[in-house]
């Protein structure tokens, strides 16, 4: 049997032994995935370049429509199916667009809430700004040569069928990704590393392909 590989979303920590608290795996692979690559334009007036010399790197952005179903779980009887549909899924998926609020996610958030009730004194110190927190760092896994750093840009979620509680159990996602380069993988040891790794694959297939290439300027030399 030939090994079937999946796509996925996972969020990861800031380091290899940070926490990877959100993972998503495709159900079902997209049949498409459309990929742009925006190019900068070029700095025009006393700051513009050498005609030469390039510009901006260009910024990737992928788009691509996930399906989630709970109907094969349905129909051998999961539990967690029949009690909340494909909601984890969803669920999970909508958690890497929104930033994390607490150090401990939604368990943190329930600690501190118990620990407000059962006793905290009411005489607290002024409440202190809170920094903005950061977007989830996401990689989006698709095949053995790209491990991409990204940022969720968009998340469009048609839900298309409920079971009798109204849980939703089946959605098309329709999700716009863009890739984080290199140069702004700041203090991102597992991003730098994916995108260098995805890099490198790249440039080896563009290696490979000039023994295409090769092949085929054969035609192009008259004889």
């Amino acid at each position: 049997m030939a090994l079937l590989l999946r796509g996925a979303l996972i969020e990861y920590g800031t380091s290899f032994l940070g926490p990877i608290p959100n993972v998503v795996i495709f159900q079902f692979n997209p049949e498409t995935l459309t990929r742009v690559l925006q190019i900068p334009p070029r700095p025009v007036g006393p700051t513009q370049r050498e005609t030469g010399q390039a510009g901006e790197p260009p910024i990737e952005k992928i788009t691509l429509n996930a399906l989630f179903s709970a109907a094969d779980q349905l129909n051998s009887g999961n539990i967690l199916a029949r009690t909340v549909g494909i909601g984890p899924q969803l669920a999970a998926l909508e958690k890497m667009v929104f930033p994390v609020t607490t150090p401990g996610g939604l368990i943190g958030a329930a600690i501190d809430a118990v620990g407000s009730l059962i006793g905290g004194d009411k005489k607290k110190d002024p409440t202190q700004p809170i920094p903005r927190q950061k977007s989830p760092r996401v990689l989006f896994i698709w095949g053995l040569t790209r491990l991409l750093p990204v940022v969720i840009e968009s998340m469009t979620i048609t839900e298309q069928q409920y079971d009798s509680l109204l849980n939703p159990v089946e959605a098309q996602v329709s999700i716009g990704l863009a890739v984080t380069p290199v140069s702004k993988c700041d203090n991102d040891v597992v991003g730098k590393g994916a995108m260098d790794y995805t890099n490198m694959a790249s440039d080896t297939l563009a290696t490979v392909n000039l023994a295409n290439t090769i092949a085929l300027a054969a035609d192009l030399i008259p004889f």
